[in-house]
């Protein structure tokens, strides 16, 4: 089992609570050294798709442990044989960020389809910054539920990955502050990930963020709350963003945003979004799903049936900002898992990927 209490006991009341992990949330770490996992020495590698390409899968695995989710080990044994079917075919996406990968069955996904490197985010033990709080987040601290899972410490990992065929540089960790999780979020120790990763006959690298925002109904709180968590949430991400990321590396940001149908959600990732592409240029504050189906911006010659579903879905997000005349564009987008032939899935969220092309920009002249 994964998700480790570190040698505690639950009982009872607390022990249900811990089971009902279900979203994620970000402060600030101090720079922590590369931590990489090389997959086994046999494991067949695909040849690039090309230079300056880079293709990243973005997947919610819904790799929770029983009773939460039940009977998951086959489906999720699937997807890892389903990434290496594609890297034998040279179509298995270079990059793959996963949330939820709470259980051994869904941390094997990597290792299972080849991938060279594989980076963990934030760990149970990472710690959270509360002190010297101003009165507004110690208000928010103090009227938190043990009951929703709030205060009453952190029993698992973040749930995220990061596999990587392309060779890593560097690797950053943030788990979010207690004063930005609301609800049973609070029970694992979620945050963001960041790695800079090596492009095939690209001048420069690319980072890569990926992390998984606080749920709304699944938190178990009012929706109010569950707001506020979100809000400083999409805080400490834009500062993760901040200091991690060179000034002159492009980025892409992306992950489960946790955005579905809430009006006050999507206009808090609009805007911070926006934000990020006033200084950084970029195709959609809606994220590259989004801007693929918009006029006049092509992202190859069709758009999949499930891309469609993830559209709607609209939690599952990719931001890809430019840097240093840099920017990366959207060739197409690609969705290995979405509806089977019998009408299931594999999760409960659709995981695609998007094929980016790095191309250099002179920069505008007056």
């Amino acid at each position: 089992m994964v998700i480790s209490i570190s040698g505690r006991r639950l009982f009872g009341r607390k022990a249900i609570l811990v089971l009902a992990i279900l979203a994620l949330s970000a402060a600030q770490l101090p720079p922590q050294p590369v931590e990489v996992q090389p997959a086994a020495a046999s494991a067949p590698v695909g040849e690039p798709l090309g230079e300056d390409a880079l293709s990243i899968l973005t997947y919610n695995v819904n790799g929770l442990p029983w009773p939460v989710a039940s009977g998951r080990d086959e489906a999720l044994a699937r997807i890892g044989s389903r990434l290496r079917r594609l890297r034998s075919m040279n179509r298995h996406p270079h990059i793959v960020l996963l949330q939820e990968a709470f259980t051994d069955s869904a941390k094997r996904i990597g290792r299972d389809a080849g991938y060279r490197h594989i980076v963990s985010g934030p760990p149970i033990e990472a710690p959270s910054s509360a002190g010297g709080l101003p009165p507004s987040e110690a208000a928010f601290l103090a009227a938190a539920s043990p009951f929703k899972g709030e205060g009453v410490g952190k029993f698992a990992d973040s749930g995220l990955q990061i596999l990587s065929d392309y060779p890593i540089l560097a690797v950053r960790r943030a788990a979010f502050p207690d004063q930005a999780c609301a609800g049973f979020d609070c029970l694992a120790n979620k945050g963001m990930v960041a790695v800079l990763v090596a492009i095939p006959g690209a001048a420069t690298p690319v980072a890569i963020i990926n992390t998984h925002l606080n749920a709304r109904k699944a938190s178990g709180v009012t929706p109010g709350r569950a707001l506020e968590a979100y809000r400083r949430q999409w805080q400490a991400l834009d500062r993760f963003r901040t200091t991690v990321v060179p000034p002159d590396v492009p980025v892409v940001v992306a992950g489960d945003f946790n955005v579905g149908k809430s009006p006050e959600r999507r206009a808090l990732a609009h805007l911070m979004v926006t934000r990020w592409l006033g200084s950084a240029g970029g195709v959609s504050s809606g994220g590259v799903l989004r801007a693929c189906f918009e006029p006049g911006v092509r992202c190859g010659r069709g758009l999949p049936r499930d891309a469609v579903r993830a559209l709607r879905h609209d939690k599952d997000w990719q931001v890809a900002l430019a840097n240093g005349g840099v920017a990366l564009v959207p060739q197409a987008i690609e969705v290995p898992f979405g509806v089977e032939a019998d009408g299931t899935m594999l999760s409960d969220h659709v995981g695609y990927a998007v094929r980016y092309q790095l191309e250099r920009r002179s920069p505008r002249t007056s």
